[in-house]
């Protein structure tokens, strides 16, 4: 399956965001933000940014004169013994501080064997998770997930996943026509989220953004009731500028 590799801002602001962890592991006493910016060559402002957000993660920590070191979260995902745990317990809260930020539910979802999967979800009595009334593996042509997975594969991996999952007309708004929906993803930007305007259920609209790792296909996903519709683009915006620290745990 080869996969269409188009960057996006959260993908740049994780590769960045790397080479700062980098940096700061090689000098095990202690780095200052100058010295970061020299090593890095990376703008003030932008390392800035990107140091705020490592030190909310708790990928870095500052010491008693200000430079910074790594921090606890780095610590526990750099081990091996528990590394799948680790990294499920820091995407979850991500997830679910992801979900108070936008005022939805928030979800992961990965591209798996040719199958759409949904790995963690973050909801609450004020963001309500999606009724999976038709399983998400059958139903990518409808969600915004599954488009969003879709537009990261190449068109011979489009019409494969096509070919093995009947598009059903799940609402009045579902694309059933094959030829349409290829079109639309071909012609989807990567730096755009892709919507999910009742197409999969009646009473909720979606929107996803791409988070892949290496060859590996993902994206990170929101749902609102219908009443909230207004607020979508709005929450979707915000959804994308808050990719780079899921990205930034799944690469590490």
């Amino acid at each position: 399956m080869a996969l269409k590799h188009e960057p996006t801002a959260p993908y740049h602001s994780a590769q960045d965001a790397l080479r700062v962890l980098e940096t700061v592991a090689r000098h095990t006493t202690g780095i200052t933000d100058v010295e970061l910016a020299r090593h890095t060559t990376l703008s003030p402002e932008r390392l800035t940014s990107l140091l705020r957000m490592l030190r909310r993660e708790g990928y870095v920590e500052q010491i008693t004169d200000g430079a910074y070191v790594t921090g606890e979260a780095l610590t526990r995902l750099g081990s091996a013994q528990d590394r799948e745990a680790a990294l499920r317990d820091k995407l979850q809260h991500t997830l679910d501080r992801l979900r108070d930020s936008v005022g939805a539910a928030v979800y992961i979802s990965r591209y798996v064997d040719g199958e759409v999967k949904v790995t963690q979800y973050a909801d609450g009595p004020d963001a309500p998770a999606v009724n999976e009334w038709v399983d998400f593996r059958y139903s990518a042509h409808a969600t915004a997930v599954g488009k969003s997975l879709l537009t990261q594969l190449d068109h011979n991996g489009r019409r494969d996943h096509l070919s093995r999952h009947k598009m059903a007309r799940l609402t009045s708004r579902t694309i059933t026509s094959d030829k349409l929906l290829l079109s639309r993803l071909e012609a989807q930007p990567p730096t755009v989220p892709v919507l999910d305007l009742q197409e999969y259920a009646v009473g909720t609209v979606c929107a996803a953004v791409p988070i892949t790792a290496g060859s590996s296909v993902g994206c990170l996903a929101l749902s609102l009731p219908v009443e909230h519709a207004h607020r979508l683009r709005q929450a979707a915006d915000a959804l994308n500028r808050n990719a780079a620290p899921v990205l930034l745990s799944l690469a590490i």
